[in-house]
């Protein structure tokens, strides 16, 4: 037999908040008189008796019904239990793996440059051209190069060596013509010159020049250069600057005469 105190709390944890005995419970608290008292009857009126033709059978008297006393029940405060919950633990957000977004090299257009090769004695010269357009006999660019030819004491009349190396190659096409690409051409160009005949200095004159043969900037001009495969080159600037900034001259004619042993030797 259960107490009470342990009644109730097999009835709270089954969730059971309203409940009327049928009998009366051993060790239970005793009811308040209030909850056992009878619920008014609500009297209804008596349904019409329809009369018919036909004989009916006597009728018998309706048995007394003595109405039962109907306990009211008393709600009870719901107490919650905390259970363990069968649902599924949501999973615990995992963070996102962030994925580098891929950075595409910037497209670098293609240089634009002309030079020309020419032979000078012992000498390779290779020039830039401002115009694109091959030396005119009248070119004041051209009439100023016999002059330096002259005073390095080589032939003032010098040989062009095939056409104009003219950057980009092609004005359409998926070949690379970038800085590197442009590079490797001019220097393999110059490899095969030097191969069918040496010189014994390259004159790079003008910064595609030098910037495309020997992989140097305008801090080299007036030096002797190494480069490798083609032997001691000489840095000069273009003959448009020279013309433009004749200062420049004075360092130049400097720069000649420490080189200058350089194909006296060979010529001689």
């Amino acid at each position: 037999m259960l107490n009470e105190p342990r009644r109730r709390a097999y009835l709270t944890a089954m969730q059971v908040v309203s409940w009327l005995p049928r009998t009366e419970l051993p060790f239970a608290a005793p009811s308040r008189p209030e909850l056992l008292a009878p619920v008014p009857q609500i009297e209804e009126a008596p349904a019409p008796v329809i009369q018919a033709d036909a004989p009916r059978a006597p009728e018998r008297d309706a048995p007394s019904v003595t109405p039962t006393p109907v306990a009211r029940t008393v709600e009870r405060p719901k107490i919650d239990i905390p259970r363990p919950s069968s649902a599924p633990k949501p999973k615990p957000v995992q963070e996102e793996e962030v994925v580098p977004a891929v950075v595409k090299a910037p497209v670098v257009p293609p240089p634009r440059f002309a030079l020309q090769l020419l032979r000078a004695g012992s000498c390779l010269l290779l020039v830039e051209l401002v115009t694109g357009e091959p030396f005119q006999s009248r070119d004041p660019s051209y009439l100023l190069l016999k002059d330096m030819l002259r005073a390095a004491g080589l032939p003032d009349s010098p040989q062009i060596i095939g056409e104009p190396v003219r950057w980009p190659l092609l004005v359409r096409g998926q070949m690379d013509q970038g800085p590197e690409a442009a590079r490797d051409f001019v220097q393999g160009f110059l490899y095969a010159r030097v191969e069918e005949q040496p010189c014994s200095c390259l004159w790079l004159i003008g910064l595609p020049a030098l910037r495309y043969a020997a992989e140097t900037d305008a801090e080299s001009y007036n030096l002797e250069l190494q480069v490798d495969g083609l032997g001691l080159a000489w840095a000069l600037p273009g003959l448009e600057l020279l013309m433009d900034e004749p200062q420049r001259k004075a360092d130049v004619w400097r720069s000649m005469r420490q080189l200058m042993g350089r194909w006296k030797t060979v010529d001689e």
